[in-house]
């Protein structure tokens, strides 16, 4: 594989949502047009959109004894995307305190051994990482604090620090549901009335700025890191 040219800066920007006009999508977007007015190539990566099957499969089955092993074409392809981004941004709802079964298959299929770990210099050593998660809850509901730790234990140590990207970032972004959710002691889901008119408004334009909070503090550890 290519490395990508180190004056060069591209943001792969993967959403992990199956409707194209979800509150998912439109983060994803606005995270994409923050990044390019950075200055950052964007590479927007719809997983539904462009089919791919989160499934295992036998070509892409890691072999613990040989590193080399070449993955199916598919894989590669998303490698060679990942390989060739300083950034990397998944936009995803939150499920079960986790990310989606696509993203999950993305990572499973194409984060393998001998591309994403199990080499002394790993391959994505250096890159940058940040990871949205929209999650119905409220912000001052008890699960969040839990939530947010689980995020940070799977995706930030569990797999880009183990991949050997040197910053990673769990924005958590609550109150994503126009009903407010929130679990009471007796494990009820409780779902308020829907919000509406300039409420609604105000609940998603602070939702947008947190979001682009987090794509600030991204772009500038890459001006720190300069």
């Amino acid at each position: 594989m290519t490395q990508h040219d180190s004056h060069a800066r591209t943001a792969l920007v993967v959403v992990a949502h199956h409707r194209t006009d979800s509150l998912t999508a439109h983060t994803a977007r606005r995270a994409a047009a923050r990044l390019e007015a950075a200055g950052y190539r964007i590479d927007l990566l719809d997983l539904h959109a462009e089919g791919f099957d989160p499934r295992m499969n036998m070509s892409d089955q890691p072999d613990w004894g040989n590193r080399e092993k070449a993955y199916s074409e598919e894989a590669h392809a998303h490698m060679q995307r990942i390989i060739d981004a300083d950034v990397v941004v998944a936009v995803f709802p939150v499920y079960w305190q986790n990310v989606p079964a696509i993203l999950k298959g993305w990572i499973d299929r194409v984060w393998n051994y001998g591309f994403a770990y199990g080499r002394s210099k790993p391959r994505l050593a250096g890159k940058r990482m940040l990871w949205l998660g929209l999650a119905g809850a409220t912000a001052d509901d008890p699960i969040v604090k839990g939530m947010q730790a689980v995020l940070e234990t799977n995706l930030s140590e569990g797999i880009a620090y183990y991949c050997g990207f040197s910053h990673s970032t769990v924005g958590l972004l609550t109150d994503a549901e126009e009903r407010p959710q929130r679990v009471d002691a007796e494990g009820n889901l409780l779902i308020g009335e829907a919000v509406a008119g300039a409420e609604r408004e105000a609940q998603y334009a602070d939702l947008d700025r947190r979001a682009r909070e987090f794509v600030e503090g991204l772009v500038a550890e890459g001006l720190v890191a300069v």
